[in-house]
């Protein structure tokens, strides 16, 4: 069903270009969307002629005019006016709006066909039939982007991102829960996973920017088959989740840089805190003080390099040497040592997985 909206947006348009005033109705004489001034009472007309044979009628200085959904009276379209020119922008006008429920209907069939794509709820042999018969092709590159919103979905978040592929006729722009809003973008030969974090960022640039806090854009990888297209939505989504774990403080996340974040999403909790207990005895390496938290997080970014940590944090090579024998003692792990070090940052990356999924059920 088009919008009212959308109706009175076309006839406004169209009394713009014609001077002709019109007025949309249901089949219950209802106005839908009118550009007439003052109150017209058109139920009575209106019933009447949707009871009636013809398709179109000159009623009380108006033209009134049937227009179908395949077969079925939608609506019933008004030109205030008895003349030739009244009767001919009233065509137009039914003909718009008869091509509008075209259009949506289609648009529609191809929403709820992505939609059961993404989800995986068709089979091998429907995904191509019914690709053929909305054509769309099988064989091209596409990726599955996430945008998730604040609070709810809402429609205008939801038509700004559509507006911004509006030129795009082969992406297709979609939502199968109430918070996030999916893009299914085509790519030609050259388009790279650089073109992809592009796009990504313009669709963040559509939200204001003190509404940016809670929105994020996360994508899958490029697949090569519409088949495939549900494998990119399901890491898109995990992109989402892992990134708001490991990476909350990017806007924009891509599968293919969650790295070992991915496996540790995918461990049950149970094993998780098996895993703390025999490395750490019981104790959590996140309870740790700051300064020894500092210091373990620095010494990581800079490679376990000792001479790059101790100038970034403004202390002397001995006294970092004396922090990390400290943690030794107390965890039995040497950062300087690789196969500690790596022990450790998965520990640390463990509680922050685990601290996420226990507030998540809460």
């Amino acid at each position: 069903m088009i919008s009212n909206q959308i109706l009175q947006n076309t006839i406004e348009g169209l009394k713009t270009i014609t001077r002709i005033e019109l007025s949309i109705v249901d089949t219950d004489g209802k106005v839908l969307a009118t550009t007439i001034s003052g109150a017209v009472d058109f139920e009575n007309m209106a019933v009447n002629f949707a009871s009636s044979a013809a398709d179109s009628q000159e009623i009380q200085g108006f033209q009134f005019f049937k227009v179908y959904d395949e077969q079925q009276l939608e609506y019933i379209l008004i030109a205030q006016g008895g003349s030739d020119d009244s009767y001919m922008v009233g065509k137009i006008a039914a003909f718009q709006i008869q091509n509008l429920l075209v259009a949506y209907k289609e648009r529609f069939d191809k929403d709820n066909f992505v939609k059961n794509l993404l989800l995986d709820n068709l089979l091998l042999v429907d995904i191509y039939n019914r690709s053929k018969k909305l054509h769309i092709e099988t064989e091209v590159k596409r990726v599955v982007m996430i945008v998730e919103t604040l609070g709810e979905k809402d429609t205008n978040s939801l038509e700004s991102v559509r507006s911004l592929f509006s030129t795009r006729t082969k992406d297709f722009i979609t939502a199968v829960d109430e918070k996030n809003i999916i893009v299914v973008k085509e790519l030609t030969e050259q388009e790279s996973y650089e073109e992809i974090e592009k796009t990504a960022k313009l669709i963040m640039g559509l939200f204001d920017t003190s509404a940016k806090e809670g929105i994020h854009v996360a994508y899958g990888t490029i697949v090569n088959e519409i088949r495939e297209v549900s494998r990119s939505y399901k890491e898109a989504k995990m992109a989402l989740d892992v990134g708001k774990i490991f990476f909350n403080e990017r806007d924009v996340i891509a599968y293919s840089e969650l790295g070992i974040g991915r496996l540790i999403y995918q461990l049950p909790i149970p094993l998780c805190k098996m895993f703390i207990k025999e490395i750490f005895d019981g104790r959590s390496p996140d309870e740790f003080d700051e300064e020894t938290l500092t210091t373990i997080n620095k010494f990581f970014e800079n490679s376990l390099n000792v001479s790059e940590t101790s100038r970034q944090l403004y202390i002397h090579r001995n006294t970092l040497v004396y922090r990390l024998d400290k943690l030794q003692k107390s965890t039995g792990l040497d950062l300087r040592v690789f196969e500690d070090a790596i022990t450790f940052k998965i520990a640390l990356m463990v509680v922050k997985y685990m601290k996420y999924m226990e507030n998540f059920e809460y």
